[in-house]
């Protein structure tokens, strides 16, 4: 099915209630985690595309982002069905908290570009670009934990040809995570774990 079909399969769900069957499956079980340490706080269903990655489509890549906002105000986000944007994991700066918001089989709208929303892992990271004191060493910490748990679980190499920021994606318009990030630190424990 293409995109077109999809968003439109989507839409006709959201708008009738009627959860097509990976959202089906999700509501059904509350708890749906895939990476273990993490928390499910679901988006809205209008704020990703149901699917069956890898599948349907291969997961080749980890989006690094910076939410501009606050750990409580993205979740708050990705769960107003009027934002239509959402992400696979929210890591809190304070202690490095995991929350999953989208299952890992469905496609979450993080990248700003269809192509690599199919075939990424969207990791949100609380803090703003320009204020490095959010990214927190048990932020770095365990969100090098989690890509290097979806690194491992797709087949994903981790270097930064695969674990790339979004302002990396083609056709961005965001910056993040912005030129403060350590990559040298965070692929080195990505590769540590």
């Amino acid at each position: 099915m293409n995109r077109r079909g999809l968003l439109r399969g989507a839409a006709a769900a959201a708008a009738t209630g009627v959860l097509l069957p990976a959202a089906r499956a999700h509501a059904a079980t509350g708890d749906d985690t895939d990476y273990p340490a993490a928390y499910w706080t679901p988006a809205s269903t209008a704020n990703c595309t149901a699917s069956e990655r890898p599948s349907e489509y291969p997961i080749e890549y980890v989006v690094i982002h910076v939410t501009q906002e606050s750990f409580d105000d993205t979740i708050e986000i990705f769960q107003n069905p009027a934002k239509q944007v959402s992400a696979h994991y929210v890591v809190r700066s304070a202690d490095g908290s995991v929350a999953q918001c989208v299952r890992e089989c469905d496609v979450a709208w993080h990248a700003g570009n269809w192509d690599y929303n199919t075939r990424s892992v969207g990791i949100e990271h609380e803090g703003w670009v320009d204020q490095p004191a959010y990214f927190t060493q048990a932020l770095y910490e365990q969100s090098a934990a989690l890509t290097a748990w979806v690194c491992d679980r797709y087949a994903i190499p981790k270097d930064r040809a695969h674990i790339i920021g979004h302002s990396e994606v083609p056709g961005a318009t965001h910056t993040d995570p912005g030129p403060l990030w350590d990559w040298e630190y965070y692929i080195r424990l990505i590769n540590y774990v």
